[in-house]
């Protein structure tokens, strides 16, 4: 595909094309992140897993390394050829997660899925720094919202995997699948050309997997926390969209235990209520993330406020939903419309949100910035909100209270809405930050 920067602001072809090749990876990435979770049932027996093993190789394990490497990774996109990064990164983790496949015990599996986060951390930064170069700024959100259905629909086929795959193939044999696809992937990825910068530099010209200077010339934690500190106090809105997002991934992190909920207090059958979330997840994550990105970035052009005050809009319409859905029967209608409200609601949230930073952020930093979004969402989001919810479900079921799992949830919800004043002075502020951006 050849590489150019929109400088006329005409969409062609091959930049729809380039932007669905990266939304499939995308989709890989997550279907990749969710199989170990989906497959507990027969990997914990069968590995001779405890609970604790098993928490710490989908949590710390994974999420540390994929959170930090993520930052690491967004400094280097910014330095690099970052379709030669993506390509290492989804040859590294498809390979690992072959590995994965083939594993004894505990340490044959943890070891690969360590560093399966540190190949998956390489995606997100540099999809996201390439899609800002190729694609106008007026559709960022937009462009942003399509790239980001992969966390919709690889969610949802890794429930369908579990559900028609297994039976055929068993639990290695979709790790060998999955890995197998994604090392031809890296390989088509690898062969494809490198997007110029629209901020031109020092380091603009990149025809090879580093640059003249070296791949961290010049580097040190210093200096990056001197950039992102900088940036942050000269842009509000930029640390008003980056601490609501953290705000609002603190439910997502507390949504782990949503099909233990299912099961345990709403009294469906796992397989039933996996496959049943699988299409919703994906059929209302997709019109989430193409509504959130394209009505945000609507919602910019005609009345000049943020995209973040569009995403708040939606969490206030949607909030009634989210809440009541974890009250009323499952059998109610308002039950299965509160179940589709939370995913369209995680699909709408990707696009205003990174489409914000992307929007804002200059090229040459903008890996790094988004590498950071994504360690602090990670940790001091979905982690955070993981162990915490955890511990509540513990100690709500240690003094015997009633339906633990559901209080708990509601209480995380309720804290997620804690967003919605921030998202609001993200969006008030974000004009005049662009200004700000524009003159320097």
């Amino acid at each position: 595909m050849e590489s150019r920067v929109n400088e006329n602001e005409q969409v062609q072809a091959r930049d729809i094309a380039f932007l669905l090749f990266l939304t499939f990876l995308n989709v890989i990435n997550y279907i990749d992140r969710q199989l170990i979770g989906v497959f507990a049932n027969w990997i914990v027996p069968e590995l001779d897993l405890s609970n604790f093993e098993f928490g710490l190789i989908t949590g710390p394990i994974f999420i540390f390394f994929y959170a930090v490497m993520g930052l690491f990774m967004g400094i280097i996109a910014d330095r690099v050829n970052r379709t030669r990064l993506i390509a290492f990164g989804l040859g590294l983790w498809s390979f690992l997660t072959v590995l994965s496949g083939a594993a004894k015990g505990f340490l044959s599996l943890a070891l690969p899925r360590m560093f399966i986060g540190v190949g998956e951390s390489t995606l997100a930064p540099a999809a996201i720094s390439l899609l800002g170069d190729r694609f106008p700024a007026k559709w960022q959100g937009f462009v942003v919202g399509i790239f980001g259905m992969g966390v919709s629909i690889g969610l949802g086929l890794s429930l369908l995997i579990v559900a028609y795959l297994e039976p055929i193939l068993g639990w290695r044999g979709c790790f060998y699948l999955l890995g197998g696809i994604g090392i031809v992937l890296a390989l088509c990825m690898l062969f494809m050309r490198e997007t110029p910068r629209r901020h031109l530099g020092e380091m603009q010209k990149e025809n090879d997997f580093s640059t003249s200077k070296g791949l961290l010339d010049g580097f040190s934690f210093r200096t990056v926390a001197l950039d992102l500190r900088n940036l942050m106090a000269s842009l509000p809105s930029l640390t008003a969209t980056l601490v609501g997002s953290i705000v609002f991934t603190l439910v997502l992190g507390a949504a782990t235990f949503d099909q233990l909920w299912f099961v345990q207090e709403r009294g469906f059958d796992r397989n039933e209520i996996a496959q049943m979330i699988a299409w919703i997840a994906i059929s209302a994550g997709i019109i989430g993330n193409l509504f959130g990105g394209y009505g945000g970035d609507i919602f910019l052009r005609r009345t000049g406020i943020g995209r973040p005050y569009f995403l708040a809009l939606v969490m206030v319409i949607l909030a009634p939903l989210i809440i009541t859905y974890r009250i009323v029967d499952p059998n109610s209608i308002w039950f299965w419309i509160g179940v589709f409200a939370i995913y369209f609601q995680i699909g709408c949230f990707y696009g205003p949100a990174f489409g914000t930073i992307a929007d804002l952020v200059p090229s040459k930093k903008r890996g790094m910035v988004i590498g950071l979004t994504v360690l602090l969402i990670q940790i001091l989001g979905a982690a955070l909100g993981a162990v915490t919810a955890g511990l509540m479900i513990d100690t709500f079921t240690k003094y015997g209270v009633s339906e633990p799992y559901s209080i708990t949830l509601l209480i995380f919800t309720a804290i997620s809405l804690l967003a919605i004043p921030i998202f609001v002075f993200a969006g008030r502020r974000f004009a005049r930050d662009r200004q700000k951006m524009s003159e320097v």
